[in-house]
């Protein structure tokens, strides 16, 4: 069998759906083939612990997702999509019983750290202030193709050359020194660091400010919402949008082969079952790089240059994640973790550096750092009343290779972890679900053992580094072929980012003036590669 579009999709994660929505509002018809049985990739929920309980299984705050231009652009709320939000943005409580609180309240949050230090609740409310002024523009600079020339011109309009090379040089910076030149008490820091260590660098990290300060700006101005009744609400948002404009998504159609054709362009795909889907104008692969150049594509159709440096293709760290049903609320010890959406446990920020430094020579971290979601603190409509749908997730290194009792036993660590902070919440355990990294894997085989923002956040793999050097962009060596995953640029978290800038591409490339752009890209590529 040989079906023909004008696009096929590879990969229904929120990235190609987003890419997938774009292409179908230009009119083209557009066929997304899915392994799974159900589309969302890492943006889905389900009753996993016990009956009434939503989980997410991979993803669930959305603070770049709430302030994405590409998902806004989309209209989702008009599909269904309803964000919700915790009384408080997230809480730090340290093991010396101290507790650092983002509220929603600007108010609140600089009242917190003047009580911590004095002063501080006017560096945090600077802070602010320059992120209103830029934010937008720094959003959009960091989502949309590379280079970002409107917005970035907008940001030196506004800040002026001085001013933008002071904000350059903070982005630049480990978070420790970022924080510690800015406040003079320790809550600024622990929401600065803790924020910047979800992605994968520790305080000390080159460029971890950009992530720490992006993430607490964020949260202080749109918080940390949740889609009402699960992540997967997002996706059944994207679906349902696609479908209204004739897309089609194939489930539990595995994708074996991108055709390359004698002239090196792609021509579509062959799924498991051996049937063809011929492409007239592109495929978009939401899938992570390795897999796409190595399994679907072939080094043999690819610039030998390029193949070496996908060899030096760097991931994140491995992931453990817990998922707990709770009979009752948490029994937070610092009464500022009660009401918070998303809760840092387990360490101060030298505990931090120790833990990143664990996780840097490959041991497994003495004092582990958890992130843990209060999902129906965050959203009702997540548990019967008066319970709690919780989850929390840690790193470990990679190649772990672990069996089922190693991943329970280290389960069960986290789990004391939060009974530091909580005495008796194993008590109020009715049920739990446990993830090691190859379950993680298993449910979304992007998340390539438990790796959750597919490749290194640090700065040698970021822009014209992602996912190796080159052009920053969705384009790749083999023409008609766009990378449309979070191992391009901007990278992981649910923003749509990747997705929307493979779609740009694709239709720049089949435009008016498709000819001049697919020549540059091309001339470009033979510098890169030869």
């Amino acid at each position: 069998m040989t079906e023909r579009v004008d696009a096929v999709v590879v990969g229904a994660g929120h990235n190609g759906l987003v890419a997938a929505n774009l292409l179908a509002d230009a009119g083209w018809d557009v066929l997304v083939c899915e392994a799974a049985e159900a589309p969302g990739g890492a943006v889905r929920s389900a009753e996993i612990t016990a009956p009434g309980f939503v989980s997410d299984l991979a993803s669930a705050f959305h603070p770049l997702g709430a302030a994405s231009p590409v998902l806004r652009e989309l209209d989702l709320g008009a599909h269904g999509l309803q964000w919700r939000h915790a009384p408080a943005v997230l809480a730090h409580p340290t093991p010396d019983g101290r507790c650092a609180v983002l509220h929603r309240s600007l108010d609140d949050t600089a009242t917190a750290l003047d009580d911590d230090h004095p002063g501080d609740g006017d560096a945090w409310r600077a802070l602010v202030a320059q992120w209103d002024r830029i934010g937008d523009d720094v959003v959009a600079a960091a989502l949309r193709p590379f280079p970002p020339v409107r917005p970035a011109a907008r940001l030196l309009r506004t800040l002026g050359t001085g001013d933008a090379l002071r904000l350059a040089r903070m982005l630049v910076q480990p978070v420790a020194r970022m924080a510690q030149e800015h406040f003079g008490g320790r809550a600024a820091p622990l929401l600065l660091a803790g924020n910047a260590l979800h992605t994968d660098l520790g305080p000390d990290s080159a460029a971890g400010a950009a992530y720490g300060w992006l993430l607490a700006m964020l949260g202080q101005r749109v918080g940390f919402p949740v889609p009402a009744g699960g992540a997967g609400a997002l996706t059944g948002a994207l679906v349902a949008r696609l479908t209204a404009r004739g897309g089609r998504i194939d489930c539990g159609r595995p994708i074996r082969t991108v055709l390359v054709g004698p002239s090196g362009r792609a021509s579509g795909v062959v799924d498991a079952a051996g049937r063809r889907v011929l492409a007239r104008r592109a495929v978009l692969a939401d899938v992570d790089a390795p897999r796409l150049y190595r399994d679907l594509v072939g080094e043999e159709h690819l610039p030998a240059r390029f193949v070496a440096d996908l060899a030096r293709f760097d991931w994140d760290f491995s992931t453990v994640k817990l998922d707990w049903a709770l009979d009752g609320p948490v029994p937070w010890t610092a009464p500022g973790a009660r009401s918070a959406g998303t809760v840092h446990l387990g360490a101060d920020v030298d505990g931090l550096r120790r833990y990143a430094a664990d996780l840097t020579a490959g041991r497994l971290p003495g004092d582990p750092f958890l992130l843990f979601g209060q999902m129906t603190t965050a959203d009702p409509t997540r548990s019967p009343p008066g319970t709690e749908s919780a989850w929390a997730y840690t790193h470990v290194p990679r190649g772990l290779g672990w069996g089922r009792d190693e991943v329970l036993r280290w389960a069960d660590r986290m789990q004391q972890v939060v009974e530091d902070h909580a005495p008796g919440f194993g008590s109020r355990v009715l049920a739990r679900a446990v993830a090691g990294p190859a379950d993680l894997q298993g449910r979304d085989g992007n998340l390539v053992d438990g790796a959750i923002t597919a490749g290194t956040s640090a700065v040698h793999q970021q822009l014209v580094f992602r996912p190796v050097p080159g052009l920053g962009r969705a384009d790749t060596p083999v023409p008609g072929l766009f990378l449309a995953g979070a191992s391009a640029h901007p990278g992981g978290a649910v923003h749509g980012g990747p997705g929307a800038n493979a779609a740009r591409a694709a239709l720049a490339a089949s435009g008016a003036t498709g000819v001049l752009y697919r020549g540059a890209v091309r001339f470009a590529h033979r510098r890169l590669y030869g």
